[in-house]
């Protein structure tokens, strides 16, 4: 397994995380791999609901606008019009 060294601790960090590990009845190594575990699965549970919150918005903010786009063109002329009037954007090296 990989391992990874931590540096710079603040001393009342430290004096926490021995806390914790002792009560936890766990080394140090084994408190710190449980709580990097822990905060990352609620990162992604965390991302995951706002990932849910911005797509309920999209998808509110295209329904207050269904049926106000004002047009004589049909839809595939439509489209090339708005393809025709954009711009050809700045140059990325890929």
């Amino acid at each position: 397994m990989a391992s990874v060294t931590i540096k710079d601790i603040p001393d009342d960090l430290l004096v926490r995380l021995r806390a914790r590990a002792a009560a936890d009845k766990r080394s140090m190594n084994k408190e710190i791999v449980h709580l990097l575990d822990l905060a990352l699965s609620e990162a992604v549970a965390d991302d995951s609901a706002q990932r849910r919150e911005i797509a309920a918005a999209q998808a509110q903010a295209w329904a207050n606008l269904a049926g106000r786009w004002d047009s004589d063109l049909e839809a595939d002329d439509e489209i090339r019009a708005i393809y025709a009037a954009r711009t050809r954007g700045r140059d990325v090296a890929l």
